[in-house]
């Protein structure tokens, strides 16, 4: 069995898509998954502090510093093992059903993945950021600057992506997580990237 770790903020429709590809990929290939939480808040602080940054991008940042500290309030409370179901919950909500990233979307994903309501309160706790940072910088150090979720570690190497617009089904996804792992054992490899083209599709 091949061991994976992933880091997502629940808020990247791209982390998203490929956190469901390899959900697919558990399916057809002998692999476990293990869930890791980051911020894309955090990770742009920098760019909202010198202004270097829209403020429609900025309007998307601010509302995802709640669902995240809940995550790792979820985490701390149940184990990693929740991360899972919560996560699923979180993304259902938001990019299926479009809900906004407000104080019920948080109570609903709880709901959904029968935890306490209670942990809705560590949306606005600021206690749990040194948490969120942790996390954060254990994935997002692996693998440098200006890079994002998703982000998946594996056989001792890691990289920013797949970044896919759709989610892969069956051996198609075996097939992309091979094609990964090959291009991971190669040390001077780093990059094979083209311009993204059609909608995001979450079927």
């Amino acid at each position: 069995m091949s061991d994976a770790d992933f880091w997502f903020d629940p808020a990247c429709p791209f982390a998203w898509i490929t956190s469901r590809w390899i959900k697919e990929v558990q399916e057809v290939r002998d692999i476990k998954v293990t869930w890791h939480v980051m911020s894309l808040a955090y990770l742009n602080q920098h760019r909202v502090e010198s202004g270097d940054i829209s403020e429609e991008y900025r309007g998307f940042l601010e509302p995802t510093r709640g669902p995240v500290r809940v995550l790792v309030a979820a985490e701390d409370r149940y184990g990693a093992e929740v991360l899972d179901r919560l996560y699923t919950a979180f993304g259902e909500l938001i990019h299926h059903e479009k809900h906004p990233k407000d104080r019920d979307l948080v109570v609903q994903a709880l709901a959904r993945a029968e935890l306490d309501p209670a942990l809705v309160d560590a949306m606005d706790d600021e206690a749990w950021d040194a948490y969120v940072i942790a996390s954060h910088h254990e994935g997002m150090d692996q693998v440098g600057d200006d890079v994002g979720t998703p982000t998946i570690a594996f056989e001792g190497a890691a990289f920013f992506g797949p970044v896919l617009n759709k989610i892969p089904r069956g051996e198609e996804a075996g097939v992309i997580w091979d094609a990964t792992v090959t291009l991971s054992k190669v040390p001077s490899f780093f990059e094979l990237k083209r311009s993204r083209t059609g909608d995001l599709s979450f079927d």
